[in-house]
């Protein structure tokens, strides 16, 4: 089935061309448009907020970013307010002239951008006239069962004609930049080129689809990049209909992008178009700029994480929390593509490295990836009640003791350490140290896992039998 014929993916003709002078910079729309704009899903979610105050601080009012309408994360993260001009006022109310719900406002982050979301469920209605209109732009067939697919071409559909309500009032004036990531905002971008729009395309791949379905099924997919029957293998993985949106758009767009050589290089092989340019992932650390201010935060969170670790590990805490290292795997929960098989693996032979020459050195390790829960583990929460409880108990005995010893003083006397405690302060530490004992190991997982008897983590942790022993070196918490 041919990807595009009403749009060549050869040629890109309809590049909207600017004079510097004519047109200043400051005059230019900059629009960008994901899923992940006020709604966390992956690590698109953090490579946008990361960006955006640098991009805001460079473009001022004009520049905007586009997602789906969420009410749960509006309600904590987005500032409802008039769009800054009558061109998108008109363009919005258009639209909700259509019964199609669209909101305006500021996303709380730094620097605080413009936002236009729009509410998938009150567009719906619209599916199937879209669908055919995309399959006159594509001939890519969407099924009725994969929602997913569905809830993107409405996006896509929604985003277009919000590009075009607000360039038809620009008339001869081709302002406008619409930057699209992944293949959920793409049919917006293959649609903006089908209606002929004056807007300069981008489209950026984090990593092909394809690509994230083949190293899931553990395939040697590097090394094979080449030998891919790639209809073949998006057919069989039921996922053809995506691998054409995304090759539909990443053909379309003006400049395509990846984040990564590598990612270039799958992109080249499972799209069939080499990268235009390279746009590594980085993050915003001017905020850091000072070393002092560093070492503050780092002491700060480092701070926090030992009581974490005093109170899960209470009655186990045999161990020296300033030779104690600590490492994060955090992320989608995918446990073959980001590498938390491998990682596994290592923790386990290095458990036994450390055992076997009798290191000092503890590793604690968190896996802080999202899944089912239904309540947090009553061990975790008993544990940080009794490190509290003791905290308690020693300022207690703290304050007592220090009145004492200041009386003391006072009197122009040395006390005497062994009499300066009494017997209720002592009977006191003893219940407290009483307290810390217990009888099961720590907990490997700080919630209840909703069936972890199919946890692909928690399988690999008893098979690498993981379990916070006294004798393992190598801790885990998985969150």
């Amino acid at each position: 089935m041919p990807l595009s014929r009403s749009l060549s993916v050869t040629s890109l003709n309809g590049l909207p061309q600017w004079d510097d002078e004519e047109l200043p910079y400051q005059d230019l729309l900059l629009f960008e448009v994901a899923w992940e704009v006020a709604n966390k899903v992956g690590g698109i979610y953090t490579v946008i907020q990361t960006k955006a105050k640098i991009t805001a601080d460079e473009w001022g009012d004009n520049y905007f970013l586009m997602g789906p309408y969420y009410e749960q994360n509006v309600r904590t993260q987005v500032e409802i307010c008039d769009p800054p001009n009558a061109v998108f006022r008109k363009a919005i109310d258009v639209l909700q002239s259509q019964g199609c719900q669209v909101y305006f406002g500021r996303w709380l982050i730094d620097g605080s951008p413009y936002v236009i979301l729009f509410d998938i469920g009150s567009a719906a209605w619209n599916l199937d006239r879209w669908k055919g209109e995309f399959w006159e732009a594509s001939n890519v067939g969407i099924p009725f069962s994969d929602r997913e697919a569905n809830d993107a071409l409405i996006f896509g559909s929604l985003t277009s004609w919000f590009l075009k309500e607000v360039s038809d009032q620009y008339q001869d004036k081709p302002n406008l930049i619409a930057h699209f990531h992944e293949w959920q905002s793409g049919t917006g971008l293959v649609l903006c080129r089908y209606k002929n729009l004056p807007v300069a395309t981008i489209f950026t791949t984090h990593a092909t689809l394809l690509g994230r379905y083949l190293c899931a099924a553990n395939v040697d997919f590097y090394n094979r990049l080449d030998q891919f029957d790639i209809d073949r293998e998006a057919g069989e993985r039921e996922i053809y209909h995506r691998y054409c949106m995304e090759r539909a758009a990443v053909h379309c767009a003006h400049v395509f992008t990846t984040v990564s050589q590598i990612t270039g290089i799958e992109a080249e092989h499972m799209l069939k178009r080499k990268p235009d340019v390279i746009t590594p992932n980085g993050l915003n650390i001017k905020k850091f700029s000072a070393v002092h201010e560093f070492q503050n935060l780092h002491a700060m969170y480092k701070s926090r994480i030992q009581e974490f670790v005093r109170g899960h590990f209470y009655g186990h805490l045999d161990f020296n929390l300033e030779k104690t290292l600590y490492f994060f795997i955090a992320g989608r929960y995918e446990y073959s593509n980001k590498g938390a098989d491998i990682f596994l693996e290592a923790l386990s032979r290095l458990n036994f490295l450390l055992r076997v020459h009798r290191s000092d050195v503890t590793v604690v390790v968190f896996f802080i990836m999202p899944t089912k829960t239904n309540n947090f583990n009553v061990e975790t929460l008993k544990g940080q009640a009794v490190r509290k409880q003791l905290w308690d108990t020693a300022h207690s005995v703290k304050e007592k003791f220090g009145k004492k010893l200041y009386d003391a003083l006072l009197r122009g006397e040395i006390p005497d350490l062994n009499k300066i405690l009494d017997r209720d302060d002592v009977t006191v530490m003893k219940r407290a140290i009483f307290s810390t004992q217990r009888q099961s190991l720590p907990p490997v997982t700080t919630h209840n896992m909703v069936d972890d008897s199919k946890d692909p983590i928690l399988n690999t942790v008893r098979r690498i039998v993981l379990f916070n022993g006294r004798t393992d070196r190598v801790k885990l918490n998985v969150q």
